[in-house]
């Protein structure tokens, strides 16, 4: 059985894909560690690198006003990433890295045991949710994943690139406010 401390000193020494060569801090996850609802991202970006902390970025503060939107925050939730090394230049992680890391967010899941997982961007749904996902066309649906929900919806790093999304992402955001207090008002009965 993992603890957090002795997972986050293991991956702090995970030397399984080129990616930990150009890290300046290893990105781990943030959050409630038993949250019900878990974020997860692609991989972390230049001031996720520099800080050790995902979503601190300028992507970082609009997912903040996401949350904001649907009564929630990074205390309610936790928050990490496919990758835990920042990918050069910002590009996306490739399959072999992701797969290195895999075990990493798996054991993060399973320790963390939320009941709501929201996969943010096509990179985390298609490694979650299925490989053929399309994010365009099937963000916002629940999907079961075994004992949980899991949703996609868009990154914020492409709502700042193509803010006509925003709409879209703002329903798909009051659909997880609607699961996400329907989950606490089981668990309160």
């Amino acid at each position: 059985m993992d603890s957090w401390d002795a997972l986050k000193t293991e991956c702090s020494s995970c030397r399984a894909c080129p990616l930990c060569e150009g890290r300046h801090n290893l990105v781990f996850g943030v959050g409630n560690e038993q949250a019900d609802l878990m974020f997860i991202g692609e991989g972390p970006g230049e001031q996720e690198d520099l800080q050790g902390v995902p979503f601190v970025g300028p992507a970082g503060k609009l997912l903040d006003s996401m949350l904001e939107m649907i009564d929630l925050d990074r205390s309610m939730i936790y928050i990490a990433n496919m990758v835990k090394c920042r990918p050069p230049n910002n590009r996306d992680p490739q399959g072999a890295e992701i797969a290195a890391c895999r075990s990493w967010l798996d054991r993060q899941i399973s320790l963390v045991d939320p009941k709501l997982i929201v996969c943010l961007g096509r990179i985390s749904a298609t490694a979650l949710i299925r490989e053929d996902f399309r994010i365009t066309r099937e963000h916002g649906r629940w999907f079961d994943l075994g004992s949980r929900r899991i949703l996609a919806t868009f990154h914020p790093s492409a709502l700042l690139r193509d803010p006509s999304r925003r709409p879209e992402a703002f329903m798909d955001l009051r659909e997880i406010r609607k699961e996400y207090r329907a989950l606490k008002s089981s668990h309160n009965l």
